[in-house]
């Protein structure tokens, strides 16, 4: 899969950032999130429209050092990177945006225009800071921005579409809405015919005009064909796990994937499942997470009652929790990708509010490169995590940490990066 950006621009759209912000504007915190939740693809899939339009490339070279990071509340509204930037993406088409926003969250049209300033500032100054960390060039920031085009409409939030925003014939030809199933055939093939898709077979076939008497064992015989096809195949697909367990040398343990984790069908189609930021419960502490994602699935575990009946450790090895978006930056073994401390904060609390719990970090590469490297990177880079629990008064209750490298990566070395991407993983489990 891609990189994806909004993870990393989330980031910078926290929990405190979204309370200030509803204080500020003075509306409802579920009311922000929701919009904020609309905003980020529709900017993201502004730039990535826009990925080879000099005019915003130069603006996100130039967002890393203009300080708009520092201050998305006060000073993205008066900013002319963002303002330049809003007029070369979305055009006339602002204020129906602002308009489609504002009554999708239920919060006023001056909060929308505000939020959208605040937003697009976090978008362009995260991409900025990730590609001065990475030292990627205007044609790599292109690249990247491009990357973003195939998975844009599958991260709007539900009841919302591209084509519900009013952006007109915005996305055109990039394939960014999956709204719209119909097929049209095009001016020079003749009269326009609109064919559109149908979930049922139809049970009625027109006749033919001769006397050839197999036609009336097709009418009946060809829709039942295609039911018999059709049932094979959900039935297939329901025999696919949306969980991928990997044992851990050394550890007998396995790696359990989040089912809120997007899944790459092996098959020539794609599906993936958009993650979108919930309430989490901590004993009535809301932390923001994904449902069925790391923290959920913790906190159901810690709730049920399975980590205190577990006798040892033993009983604790075969369940891992992928970190849904904590992630280094490449090759680095001490340094985070913009976003991923919200979540390590969130394991904080978890094991602030079960303080008798004790837990486990493990690290992962791709197959790519040394592997020895591998193997030395990942160690670091789970002592690294195991470190910065320690500072933040939670050490105790890490046992241990371990890297195993690409020992039990499943993507091919030659596959591309993004595929890789599945492999490079940090997880954690519970331990006694």
């Amino acid at each position: 899969m891609s990189l994806n950006l909004i993870d990393l621009i989330k980031g910078q759209l926290g929990p405190a950032l979204v309370s200030q912000a509803a204080s500020q504007l003075g509306e409802s915190e579920s009311g922000i999130s929701k919009a904020i939740g609309g905003l980020l693809p529709a900017i993201l899939g502004g730039l990535a429209n826009n990925s080879n339009n000099p005019s915003v490339v130069d603006a996100i070279t130039n967002a890393s050092s203009s300080g708009i990071l520092g201050n998305l509340l006060g000073g993205s509204s008066n900013n002319s990177i963002i303002s330049s930037l809003l007029s070369a993406i979305f055009g006339g088409k602002l204020s129906g945006l602002v308009s489609s926003i504002a009554t999708f969250a239920g919060i006023s049209t001056n909060s929308s225009s505000s939020l959208l300033n605040m937003v697009t500032g976090a978008t362009v100054g995260t991409i900025g800071k990730y590609a001065a960390d990475n030292n990627l060039d205007k044609s790599g920031i292109s690249g990247l921005l491009n990357d973003q085009k195939g998975i844009i409409s599958t991260l709007l939030p539900a009841g919302l579409s591209l084509a519900s925003l009013n952006i007109g014939d915005w996305a055109k030809g990039y394939k960014f809405d999956n709204d719209n199933d119909t097929i049209k055939t095009t001016a020079s093939e003749g009269p326009k015919i609109e064919v559109t898709r149908s979930t049922t077979p139809t049970g009625t076939f027109p006749e033919r005009n001769n006397n050839d008497s197999g036609s009336s064992i097709w009418k009946w015989l060809l829709p039942l064909l295609l039911l018999l096809a059709a049932g094979y195949f959900i039935w297939k697909q329901c025999e696919k796990k949306q969980t991928t367990t990997t044992m851990v040398a050394g550890d007998s343990s396995a790696v359990v994937k989040d089912t809120a984790t997007t899944l790459a069908d092996t098959g020539s189609t794609t599906v993936t499942t958009a993650k979108v930021d919930e309430n989490i419960d901590l004993n009535g502490v809301s932390l923001k997470g994904y449902k069925g994602g790391m923290e959920d699935n913790m906190i159901v575990f810690l709730k049920s009652g399975g980590y205190k009946n577990a006798k040892d450790d033993a009983a604790l090895k075969t369940t891992w929790y992928n970190f849904d978006h904590v992630n280094f930056k490449m090759g680095s073994a001490d340094q985070l990708e913009a976003g991923s401390e919200g979540q390590l904060q969130n394991l904080v609390a978890i094991l602030k509010a079960y303080p008798e719990a004790k837990v486990k970090i493990g690290g992962y590469t791709d197959k790519t490169g040394d592997e020895a490297k591998n193997l030395k990177l990942s160690a670091e880079r789970a002592n690294y995590i195991k470190s910065w629990l320690n500072k933040q008064g939670v050490g105790s209750q890490v046992t241990g940490a371990d890297g195993y490298g690409s020992e039990f990566a499943t993507v091919d070395a030659k596959a591309s990066d993004a595929e890789r991407a599945a492999d490079r993983k940090m997880a954690v489990r519970f331990a006694k």
